[in-house]
């Protein structure tokens, strides 16, 4: 068998050629403030739905690269979000990623107030890191939580990463924040529909971190 490409520099350029060759025949132009953020989300689940169902507000992404620069951490809905978003990169900003839904506190809270520990979390959330850039790719109740928090004037992201998966309240979330966002002029990119998942929040995450390190 023969494998031209065997590193993994060498099967990551050639995935990029690959996913930008498909867009091309397929007609579909990316923006380029977006692209690197589309390509990245395709690559991580090989669903070019992605080119057409993320949607991102004015200056979204250059808004995220910027938070990163400036050493705004990340919070994400899930642990695995938080371990798929790139260590190395993180630490060369000096960027910490945080994640509550493990946190004994945040499960008592939970339970205490009859909610889910995604509510919870939020509510952790907007106690410590109220400015930080929120990857949230598991839950829609920590959307519409935002949302609540967001109104209320307690919680003002520098960036939202609205990509929940799944078939209950995930589209009406992502619909409510996108709209909230445009309204509250709060950079967000949302992926609409069903799909997303904590892997999207993660590629989401180090493609805007890789942006940082451009010349």
């Amino acid at each position: 068998m023969n494998l031209t490409f065997h590193t993994p520099s060498g099967i990551e350029g050639e995935s990029m050629r690959i996913i930008q060759q498909e867009l091309d025949e397929m007609g579909i132009t990316l923006e380029p403030d977006c692209a690197d953020v589309v390509r990245r989300a395709i690559h991580t689940t090989a669903d070019f739905d992605y080119a057409k169902n993320l949607v991102f507000t004015p200056g979204a992404a250059a808004a995220g690269v910027a938070a990163l620069r400036a050493g705004t951490p990340i919070v994400t809905d899930t642990n695995m979000a938080r371990s798929g978003i790139n260590q190395r990169a993180c630490t060369q900003l000096g960027v910490e990623r945080f994640c509550y839904m493990a946190d004994p506190e945040v499960a008592q809270a939970a339970q205490a107030n009859g909610t889910t520990r995604a509510v919870a979390a939020v509510d952790r959330w907007a106690e410590e890191h109220p400015n930080a850039i929120f990857a949230v790719g598991n839950a829609p109740t920590a959307l519409l939580r935002m949302c609540e928090l967001m109104e209320a004037g307690t919680l003002r992201p520098a960036l939202v990463i609205a990509v929940p998966v799944g078939f209950v309240n995930v589209v009406e979330s992502k619909e409510a924040m996108l709209e909230l966002c445009n309204k509250l002029e709060v950079p967000a990119i949302v992926a609409m529909g069903r799909k997303g998942g904590s892997t999207v929040a993660a590629a989401i995450c180090n493609a805007l971190l890789y942006r940082t390190f451009e010349r």
